[in-house]
């Protein structure tokens, strides 16, 4: 059970700092977040979140955990819903713009949001905003007035617009607007500090721009990093299929988070393990000097998130059925892994494992499974043309060879 200390801080500047340091890529300036610290007072902390999907996953969940850190500091959040930001499209730093939303669609996705995102945050104590309540109300001249705040130079410093300007690709004259009207979230709120990933940090920094036009003491920006996927290279993102969804059963949440690397598995428990600085240390020693094991500190990490979203007693359900299927039947927990590209929603496990380097042929994969030497996810392969599902897969080859397909289309 969380405690939270609302709207009290007790800890002196020095305490806070060095738990809201933890899992920050850059805080601009940490002076002036000291400075702040200093005053003893609830500090306004500002994060916003676009509704443009209606689940969220555990690389989203970084910035809610370090919105925790803050509450339990006893800071003042705000979880501000892009519900009007949402309607006129993001740029997304694809070099190319996100479309934009239906008001019906924003809706939806944002009650998900609110119920997601409450798994983390103390419903009670945290104030959900809506930027079309400001926003929707700017009169024309007040969104010139606004546009006028930023020259086009400034814009293409922004790096995906800077790209796409030098390779005539076309910005819509909207996108300019959009780290304008993020900003102007900032004075509305009279945010003290903001968060955001470091791929927000152009419109972090616009908000503190717009705050001291505004007469404002301007915000402090703290970005956070990127989450890596299960596949430990990749962002993680639904459209590369490494992601560990919240919402998703605790078998799978467990099963995703054993599949991780040893070095990520610090890197989780740092960013999204609900812990402190100290413990993270502890951590970090015990598996630097061999008395904590790596598999029993990733299986305390697994049983932590799926408890998480789902409760303790789903958590020890799920991790005994991890134990019975992997364990019991000697399968390994960490193992070679190889990419699949899925044209298909099924496909031969003899293809996939040509297609992904595994063998090389499909026919040496044939003879693998008459000479009754493969298995699927713990079950002997007997059928040579088997077609399995679009998905990751757990295939031994042999009497030693394990391999974790990962699945990508």
């Amino acid at each position: 059970m969380i405690i939270f200390h609302i709207n009290m801080v007790t800890k002196d500047a020095g305490e806070q700092l060095k738990i809201i340091r933890q899992g920050t890529v850059e805080i601009i300036s940490e002076e002036e977040l000291k400075s702040k610290l200093a005053q003893k007072r609830p500090l306004v902390i500002k994060a916003g979140f676009d509704p443009t999907a209606p689940d969220i996953h555990l690389g989203h969940t970084v910035l809610l955990h370090k919105l925790r850190q803050f509450q339990e500091l006893g800071h003042k959040i705000k979880l501000l819903i892009g519900d009007f930001t949402a309607m006129i499209g993001d740029p997304t730093g694809k070099n190319e713009t996100r479309p934009p939303l239906t008001l019906d669609e924003v809706k939806k996705n944002a009650d998900t949001y609110k119920r997601q995102v409450f798994k983390i945050l103390d419903e009670n104590e945290t104030d959900v905003v809506f930027n079309s309540e400001w926003l929707g109300r700017l009169t024309p001249m007040e969104t010139i007035k606004l546009a006028s705040s930023y020259t086009v130079a400034r814009m293409l410093e922004r790096e995906d617009f800077s790209k796409r300007h030098k390779e005539n690709r076309p910005i819509a004259i909207h996108e300019f607007l959009y780290p304008l009207l993020q900003g102007h979230d900032s004075v509305a709120l009279g945010a003290d500090v903001e968060l955001g990933g470091t791929d927000q940090k152009f419109n972090l920094l616009v908000g503190r721009q717009l705050q001291r036009d505004a007469g404002q003491t301007p915000q402090v920006v703290i970005t956070t990093p990127l989450l890596e996927g299960t596949d430990g290279v990749n962002k993680m993102s639904k459209s590369l299929g490494n992601y560990i969804g919240i919402t998703e059963p605790a078998k799978e949440i467990v099963g995703k988070v054993m599949s991780i690397s040893d070095e990520l598995m610090v890197r989780y428990w740092e960013l999204v393990g609900g812990i402190g600085p100290d413990e993270l240390q502890r951590i970090k020693e015990g598996l630097a000097s061999g008395t904590e094991h790596p598999r029993d500190s990733k299986m305390r990490l697994a049983r932590t998130i799926a408890a998480r979203f789902h409760g303790a007693e789903a958590a020890a359900e799920a991790e005994e059925a991890f134990n019975a299927q992997f364990r019991k039947k000697e399968v390994p927990v960490e193992m070679e892994t190889a990419t699949h590209f899925w044209s298909a929603e099924k496909e031969r496990l003899v293809n996939i494992l040509a297609s992904c380097g595994a063998v090389k042929s499909a026919g040496e994969a044939r003879r693998l499974i008459r000479q009754g030497g493969m298995s699927l996810n713990g079950e002997p392969v007997q059928d040579a043309e088997i077609a399995v599902p679009k998905g990751e897969h757990t295939v031994r080859l042999g009497k030693k060879r394990w391999l974790k397909i990962l699945a990508k289309w």
